[in-house]
């Protein structure tokens, strides 16, 4: 059976034949692309397999990857946790910046670098891929409300530029994996409960049957929320069989369906409404029933084929059909907004790929060839409606938007030396968005753009002693802008928002140069330093009624990202994390007042620590802490967030009873009751971009499991 983490391929068995640059084992530690894992409860020291990162598009080793990557392991996205959004695991990692884990009906905000934290809602700017598949559509657009955090056994991110792996929009990239299921099968049954009225139930089962591996899991949450009007019911079942054909050939196939009939949205509100009430609703979204519901089906399959001892191919294909409807605050009494605030759409979203890799040797050093292709096509039949006080009104527009996206990559990793490895790699994307507008009563909109970008890498790593590696990468990205953000732009407000405007592709330019090793054998470290400069940004540039509107301006990146392991003493260890980000306009053309102020949505700095107890005996504790800085709200920064510190606390105990394992848990959100913005709605409209967090809040349950 093939493996994301350990080595098995025999052509990657030649490939690193003779060759210790690859290995970076050392003692009783594993190194995972970033995150430091220790082996075992007990400390013992042990030979360990090579841990490989896949998430580059080749099987490598740590120390032949050139950019920024991080990895997070099962338990820390499952044990003990409330588990309503990927940031409760993934703050650990520098680089990376969350908002919006409470409103799920906005859904969760992801920022790698800065890309995406334009999106009021939604994700922009980075890929996102679940299993190999992609959770990322072919206009730029993502979403995570698909994914089950619940049998999530791994997350590989990318920090930084990575359009010559994956094309458009990926200013960063996150892979999750769903965890196999274990030799021995099992059934484990989950319920969690909390404050404001939260509840989830979870039930999962795997195992392996012959050559069949298989883990099925099905949840339920439902929540009041913590300010008004932000209730949410939320059912999902995810599934992934394997099945191994023989030892060269593997066929994965994953099944996922969503039904959330409801995600309402409370809204931004005013500062002085914040002072007032901190829970309370936006008065338009209630008026409007401001929120959404939704249905998605996703199948999909991944094949992999061992050709011979160098040669392998692996085939992908997915479907996704997706049912939406919103109401949104937008009505006749906002001023100048067409009253459209009911949007319904039909998704369509399928697609493919192939890639060949042959693993051999190239002037006499061993060398490793990738090159492949993906077909994105997206085909969204969009209404909207007028929103008559909560109630779908008359029609007022209709169009059927389509995008396709092709992309053709190779990559090469060659060992120069037994210490220095150079990795050059190219993409070239075609993009076509169309609109085909069939509500002519304000004029035939219709239109296609099409798009065509190259966007080449290079990066050498170089293996300085046993224990430490550095790396350099010039890495590049483009984006094309989204079909809501090729909407007709905030100055013409008076014209239907159909059709396209004038916003350019996005591209980014990006050196980057880093470092990661032991000191000692009881602490890890990872450094990365960067500049980037980001030509015709898709900048956001006001936010009315819920609708946000773009245009384009260039802006500069410096930045230093940092993380470190120690392992204090046996059982306990400190994670921690440092975020430096300069980030600034440099040109904006339509708001020159906006130039070299800082972007809005990104903190200069951020810090976070983890404090973790694991006893022999299955106790654990852990308390965690994230610091983040003051940040901009608008383009100008004529409006600041204040900065903030919040902490969280987790307990639990896993129990051998009789054949059972009984694992009890409880945690504490924001342990010091800190008064911080869960999201802030940016460039938002009459001040209304504030969406306070909870305060002090206590949940905790219990897991039970069975192994057969």
């Amino acid at each position: 059976m093939f493996e994301k983490s350990v080595i098995q391929l025999k052509s990657k068995q030649v490939f690193f034949q003779g060759h210790t640059m690859g290995k970076l084992r050392f003692g009783r530690w594993v190194i995972t692309a970033g995150i430091l894992i220790s082996t075992t409860v007990t400390y013992a020291d042990t030979e360990l397999d090579e841990i490989i990162v896949t998430a580059t598009r080749q099987d490598q080793s740590l120390a032949e990857v050139s950019n920024a990557v991080s990895v997070v392991e099962k338990d820390a996205i499952q044990a003990g946790r409330q588990q309503l959004g990927l940031d409760e695991s993934l703050n650990r990692v520098p680089g990376i910046f969350f908002q919006n884990r409470y409103n799920f009906s906005q859904d969760l905000r992801v920022a790698i670098r800065g890309f995406g934290a334009r999106a009021n809602f939604g994700i922009r700017g980075i890929k996102i891929f679940v299993d190999d598949l992609p959770a990322t559509l072919a206009d730029g657009q993502s979403g995570v409300d698909d994914i089950d955090i619940g049998s999530i056994g791994r997350i590989e991110i990318i920090r930084g530029p990575s359009s010559a792996l994956y094309g458009s929009s990926s200013g960063g990239v996150m892979s999750l994996y769903t965890e196999d299921g274990p030799e021995t099968p099992f059934t484990e049954a989950r319920v969690t409960v909390g404050e404001y009225e939260h509840q989830k139930y979870q039930l999962k089962f795997g195992g392996q049957s012959g050559k069949l591996n298989y883990l099925v899991n099905g949840s339920y949450m439902e929540s009041d929320g913590y300010r008004a009007n932000s209730r949410v019911e939320h059912g999902l079942v995810n599934s992934k069989f394997h099945y191994e054909f023989d030892d060269d050939s593997e066929l994965t196939m994953i099944f996922n369906l969503v039904d959330s009939p409801q995600a309402d949205d409370s809204g931004g509100i005013r500062e002085t409404d914040v002072a007032e009430d901190r829970r309370q609703a936006q008065p338009g979204n209630l008026s409007s029933n401001a929120g959404e519901k939704l249905e998605q089906h996703k199948f999909g399959w991944i094949y992999r084929h061992q050709l011979s001892e160098n040669h392998e191919i692996r085939v992908r294909n997915y479907y996704l059909w997706r049912d939406f409807q919103a109401f949104l605050p937008i009505g006749s009494h906002i001023r100048f907004v067409p009253d459209d605030g009911v949007v319904e759409f039909d998704r369509f979203f399928y697609g493919g790929g192939a890639q060949y890799t042959f693993s051999g040797e190239l002037f006499g050093r061993p060398n490793q060839f990738t090159t492949g292709f993906d077909i994105d096509i997206q085909e969204d039949d969009r209404q909207r409606y007028s929103n008559d006080a909560g109630i779908k009104g008359a029609l007022s527009f209709d169009q059927l938007e389509a995008a396709q996206a092709c992309g053709f990559y190779v990559r090469n990793s060659l060992v120069l030396t037994e210490s220095l490895q150079l990795i050059l790699g190219g993409r070239y994307d075609m993009v076509d968005l169309s609109v085909d507008d069939r509500f002519l009563a304000n004029a035939d909109q219709s239109g296609d753009l099409d798009f065509g970008e190259f966007s080449p890498s290079a990066g050498l790593t170089w293996s300085a002693i046993d224990s430490v590696s550095f790396y350099f990468n010039f890495a590049t990205a483009f984006e094309t802008p989204t079909f809501t953000e090729l909407a007709n732009p905030a100055r013409n407000l008076d014209v239907s928002l159909g059709g396209f405007a004038s916003v350019d592709t996005q591209n980014a330019e990006s050196f980057e140069i880093g470092a990661r090793g032991l000191f000692g054998d009881r602490v890890y470290f990872d450094i990365a330093g960067f500049i980037m400069d980001v030509k015709d940004e898709v900048v956001s540039v006001t936010n009315i009624g819920n609708r946000t509107f773009f245009e384009n301006a260039d802006t500069d990146r410096n930045g230093i990202e940092a993380g470190i392991v120690v392992d204090i003493m046996e059982g306990l260890q400190l994670t921690a994390s440092y975020t430096y980000s300069d980030f600034e306009f440099d040109r904006f053309p339509t708001n020159m007042a906006a130039e070299g102020k800082m972007l809005p949505g990104i903190p200069e700095k951020q810090f976070f620590a983890e404090l973790t107890y694991r006893h022999n005996s299955g106790f654990y504790l852990s308390w965690d802490i994230l610091l983040v800085d003051d940040l901009a709200i608008n383009n100008t920064n004529s409006a600041i967030s204040d900065s903030y510190e919040v902490a969280n606390l987790r307990v639990g105990h896993r129990l051998q009873l009789a054949g059972f394992e009984l694992s009890p848990f409880i945690g504490i959100n924001n342990l010091f009751d800190t008064k911080y913005m869960s999201n802030l709605r940016l460039n938002g409209f009459g001040g209304r971009v504030f969406e306070p967090a909870p305060t002090l809040n206590v949940y905790g349950g219990v897991s039970v499991r069975l192994n057969y």
